[in-house]
């Protein structure tokens, strides 16, 4: 109940009054945080985040890593020119014109021995002046002479014609110093990736940007 007093009114408890409740304690809430706004440009800008983000000493450190990868590599890629004879061992069927034996993007292994003759049915990589790329064809006739020298002509089991029309003005034949090696083995599709960097460069510097700062960036377990 209320009374009057000269300060204004006041509570009291009288012999039926309920007492009154005690405050309540609330468990103590941790303050609301924001959750972090992700990073423009994704895992990639995160990456030359903390690539910015390493002293001097782990930069050189990674760097020194990142070379022994890519030195390690053309050791190995040396090691395939001398082993196989041929100076590119691995090559990626870039067209259509040998289905269905193989299929663009399709990766071969080549071997180009100075021993071993050419024959008739075998698939061949060549090169052909005024042409950057070498292709890869079928033998269909070979051309021996009298001083024994040996020249065959090619054509692509997809094309209607052979290959004269591909080779330099005025050559009718190719000869051994023309082949860069002969098909060994392949694998399927797994050239997709070098096709679709040569038709897109901007993807092509793009990941291998983003897999020279994984490179540097990987710590040893």
């Amino acid at each position: 109940s209320r009374v009057g007093g000269s300060g204004g009114w006041r509570s009291v408890s009288g012999p039926g009054s309920v007492p009154p409740r005690p405050l309540s304690r609330e468990a103590p809430v941790a303050p609301h945080r924001r959750p972090r706004a992700a990073r423009p440009g994704g895992p990639a800008m995160d990456l030359f985040g903390d690539l910015r983000r390493m002293n001097k000493r782990q930069l050189y450190y990674q760097v020194l890593n990142f070379a022994m990868i890519v030195s390690s590599a053309l050791m190995i890629w040396k090691g395939l020119i001398v082993i196989t004879g041929s100076e590119s061992p691995i090559v990626v069927v870039l067209s259509g014109s040998m289905e269905p034996a193989f299929h663009r993007g399709d990766l071969l292994f080549l071997t180009n021995f100075h021993d071993d003759p050419i024959r008739a049915g075998e698939i061949v990589v060549f090169k052909v002046e005024g042409r950057d790329i070498p292709i890869v064809h079928r033998v269909i006739k070979i051309h021996e002479k009298e001083n024994g020298n040996i020249k065959f002509l090619t054509k692509g089991d997809n094309n209607e014609v052979d290959d004269r029309g591909l080779y330099k003005e005025g050559q009718n034949w190719l000869e051994k110093k023309d082949v860069v090696g002969r098909a060994r083995g392949f694998l399927p599709y797994v050239g997709m990736v070098t096709i679709i960097m040569n038709d897109y460069p901007k993807f092509k510097y793009a990941l291998l940007a983003v897999m020279g700062a994984y490179v540097l960036l990987k710590r040893e377990s």
